[in-house]
Parts: C-alpha cells; sequence; structure tokens
C-alpha cells in the first residue's frame, strides 16, 4: 500500500489559496496572492528542497492547470518533477502533452491507486481534491508550512471534507521569520478523556 502525503502551506486561519503568487488564483475575488514570499529564508528554502523529493504526484485538476504550464521548463528549481508519474483527477481532462500524466475519474479511482505498490505520492495544493481525501479517510501524512499571518478570507485547507482524525507530530522546524513547519502521521481514531484523567495526570507531573 502507498502512502499519501499532503503538502500545503496555510496561513494561521487556515487559508491555503494562491501562496504563490497574484495571479495564481483569484477566484472568489481572492486579492492576497503571493502571501508566503516575505517569509522566505534559508532555512525554510532548505526544509523545502528536501520535501520536494522525486515522489509521483497526485493533483487535482486546477492546480495540475498551473503546474502543467510552468514545471516542464523550471525543471531546476523541482529535479525530477518531469520524470515521476503525475496522477490527476478531472472529470473533464482526458490528455496531457506533459509526460507522465495519468488521469483518474473518480475517488475509487485513488483507492485503488493508494492499494498499488510503489512509493509515496504526494500530493501538493488541490483544495477540493484534499477535502476528498479528508472525507474519505485517504490521508497518511501531511506536511504543512504554517505561515505567521491570518487573511480572513479564501480557500480553507480544513474544509467540509474533514473528518474526525488523530495525528502525531513527527517532525518540525520554525525558520526565522516564524514559519512552522510541521509533519503529522496518522495515528488512529480521536480520543477523549474526562476531567478526572486530566487532573490524575497535572498531579504526576508535579
Amino acid at each position: 500500500m502507498r502512502k499519501i502525503i499532503v503538502l500545503s502551506m496555510i496561513t494561521l486561519d487556515g487559508i491555503m489559496q494562491a501562496p504563490g503568487g497574484p495571479e495564481e488564483d483569484t477566484s472568489g475575488g481572492f486579492e492576497y496572492g503571493g502571501w508566503v514570499a516575505p517569509y522566505f529564508d534559508e532555512v525554510g528554502m532548505s526544509a523545502l528542497k528536501k520535501q520536494l523529493k522525486p515522489a509521483d504526484l497526485l493533483l487535482g485538476r486546477k492546480t495540475f492547470d498551473i503546474f502543467e504550464g510552468y514545471w516542464p521548463t523550471h525543471e531546476q528549481y523541482w529535479p525530477g518533477v518531469n520524470d515521476v508519474t503525475k496522477y490527476v483527477l478531472s472529470k473533464t481532462k482526458k490528455r496531457s502533452d506533459w509526460q507522465h500524466c495519468v488521469f483518474l475519474e473518480n475517488v475509487a479511482d485513488i483507492e485503488k491507486l493508494k492499494n498499488s505498490q510503489g512509493g509515496d505520492i504526494q500530493v501538493h495544493g488541490s483544495g477540493e481534491l484534499v477535502q476528498q481525501l479528508f472525507k474519505h479517510d485517504l490521508v497518511d501524512e501531511l506536511w504543512l508550512k504554517i505561515y505567521p499571518l491570518t487573511l480572513g478570507k479564501g480557500k480553507k485547507f480544513f474544509g467540509d471534507g474533514v473528518i474526525p482524525a488523530a495525528f502525531a507530530l513527527t517532525e518540525t522546524t520554525i525558520t526565522p521569520t516564524g514559519v512552522i513547519m510541521a509533519n503529522y502521521k496518522r495515528a488512529g481514531k480521536v480520543k477523549t478523556s474526562d476531567i478526572d484523567e486530566l487532573e490524575e495526570k497535572m498531579k504526576k507531573a508535579e
């Protein structure tokens, strides 16, 4: 079984829309595109390059359109991106001139892909697709880059598809500009307890 790893840049209030540039995604009148740029530093870039290791990609159609128009001629910034398989969830798009693209029609196709043999699969951007992955409990890991700002409006990373689920922190990096890079892995169901149990734990910690 293959792991599905969702990578995203998000604000403190969970906005994920158009981090890369002003024209990336202006839908809904979004006017803050490119909000990550002021926070670039060497520590963050080094950690980001480490995450962009060659891995097959699973993308929503809108994100794929952006990637298809940029990465084939900018591979120097993401080595290997042209060689990995790009799986695209789309009901309308069926082919691309970008090499190694496979088009999927529904969540069942994603489940078959996840249950196949192979390496990890990374999801970048793709807000609507991410909601479907959350809804069907198909996310194995989250690699989040949390930026120290709020935007108040825009497409949210944790939207209507999110289900109750527990995650365990596996790795963190904090950059000089205040970006928290936190990796989580799926860790079973949500656990609850009552106040008596909490008080007992506090006593043991004294």
